[in-house]
């Protein structure tokens, strides 16, 4: 169905803020996830908004009129959360992307959905302050992004997700109803929690155009390294200890051998074609003594080495091979290519058990399967490599890939840690919540946006 935008042309939009030009339409109807997962639409017109106003007069225009409207910004999202699934109106966030108001004697910065996440750490280190949840991605993707799917990085296990360091959100409505939800004092116990209702909410309840972000000061010491395994059941066993433990660790990431053979072939370097943990540590005082517990705990596990790298730039050699693992997987190998990316997420006593499983599918059916992630909060990033062409293939990747999912949610553990639900996710959230739980859900939606103007076909099972 193709909806009738020209109502944009009375709105009080400047000629460069719409766009009904195929390719800029185009470009908005994919993003890092959506080629893979399908069923995304070509939106009839794409608006830049640059302030809350713009904001509230599309989306009042739009509901009068019922024509979808999905926001989007950097376009980094991996399970189609931003691509309009049935037309209408891609709200592009991404010239909003300014700082309104810094407070770094309350640790707090105010700023537009727009702005990097790293452009945020820039702006605040000179005072030795910096915003702990940052992705992996940070440096790509947006602050409204990250809010929309409750993001979280490297050093959650340490710092917790983005929605522990969202203080209050200026929010739009459906029918352009401008509202804040939270507060700038450090906690509060008024009322409903909404800020926390829209973090994760993916664009299907309002418009964040403002939100004020909690900082942290930056640690007097860093130190980071990597321990060496003999097996994958060592490695996850031994992170599994170490959190269980309680050793102050700001990040632990797995790697596994056959990812570290991807790093290799496409960064040139040679990491031991072995699994492998990387760790970073920071304190105020005596991190060498919560170094000195870790590597205690990894050698109950047959630890083969344990690396700690002695300054800075030995640090960044060594977590390059972790950060740009998602580029390794894709060039791997030219007759395959990865299918969706996962992101469950279990107890961290289950997470041996997870990784082991997700292995074990894989070999069941010869599919190589690279197994990383965020192994200190129980966060498995896995992926099974397929031949395109091959649709018995695919679809013999897409089986394994939702017994990972399957196994996770028995574990009790997630569908998605990170990533969100988006499209791609969506038959798995009435198995992980249960009815009930759903169909709340489905009546906060129906409350905030009865004529299902924001995100429509995301989050809620398909066909409904």
């Amino acid at each position: 169905m193709t909806h009738d935008c020209a109502f944009l042309a009375d709105l009080p939009l400047g000629d460069d803020q719409v766009s009904f030009d195929e390719g800029r339409r185009e470009a908005h109807a994919a993003d890092w996830g959506a080629q893979q997962r399908g069923g995304a639409r070509t939106p009839d017109a794409v608006v830049w908004p640059e302030s809350t106003d713009d904001v509230a007069a599309v989306l009042a225009a739009a509901t009068d009129r019922d024509v979808p409207v999905t926001p989007y910004a950097a376009g980094t999202g991996l399970e189609a959360n931003a691509v309009p699934a049935r037309g209408g109106i891609s709200l592009d966030l991404t010239r909003m992307d300014d700082v309104r108001d810094y407070r770094p004697e309350d640790f707090q910065i105010d700023v537009g959905p727009g702005i990097i996440g790293s452009a945020v750490d820039e702006y605040v280190a000179d005072d030795g302050l910096f915003f702990p949840p940052l992705p992996s991605s940070g440096d790509i993707s947006t602050v409204g992004g990250m809010i929309a799917t409750d993001a979280s990085g490297m050093k959650t296990v340490r710092y917790g997700e983005v929605r522990d360091w969202v203080l209050r959100l200026e929010v739009v409505l459906a029918d352009g109803t401008v509202i804040e939800t939270g507060s700038r004092a450090p906690k509060t116990s008024s009322g409903y929690n909404l800020t926390d209702l829209f973090v994760g909410s993916e664009g299907t309840l309002g418009v964040v155009t403002e939100a004020t972000l909690e900082l942290a000061g930056r640690p007097e010491q860093v130190r980071g390294g990597r321990a060496i395994f003999e097996t994958l059941d060592d490695a996850t066993a031994a992170v599994s200890d170490a959190v269980r433990t309680g050793v102050d660790v700001a990040t632990i990431e797995l790697v596994d051998g056959l990812s570290a053979r991807m790093a290799n072939r496409y960064l040139g370097t040679d990491l031991p074609d072995a699994p492998m943990v990387f760790f970073e540590f920071h304190a105020e005082h005596g991190v060498e003594e919560e170094i000195d517990l870790c590597r205690t705990l990894f050698e109950a596990h047959d630890v083969a080495r344990f690396e700690v790298a002695a300054a800075d730039d030995g640090m960044d050699r060594l977590w390059k091979a972790r950060r740009e693992l998602a580029y390794a997987v894709a060039s791997y190998d030219p007759d395959l290519e990865p299918i969706h990316p996962g992101d469950v997420t279990v107890p961290i006593s289950a997470y041996p058990e997870i990784v082991r499983e997700t292995k074990r599918i894989a070999d069941e059916h010869d599919l190589l399967a690279p197994c990383f992630g965020h192994a200190g909060d129980g966060n498995l990033h896995y992926t099974v490599l397929v031949d395109r062409d091959d649709p018995e293939h695919v679809e013999l990747g897409e089986a394994v890939y939702e017994r990972v999912v399957e196994r996770a949610l028995d574990l009790g553990g997630t569908a998605t840690g990170e990533h969100g639900i988006g499209a791609g996710k969506r038959k798995y959230v009435e198995r992980e919540h249960g009815a009930g739980a759903v169909e709340a859900m489905r009546a906060v939606k129906r409350a905030l946006d009865p004529t299902e103007t924001l995100n429509p076909g995301k989050i809620f099972p398909e066909g409904e």
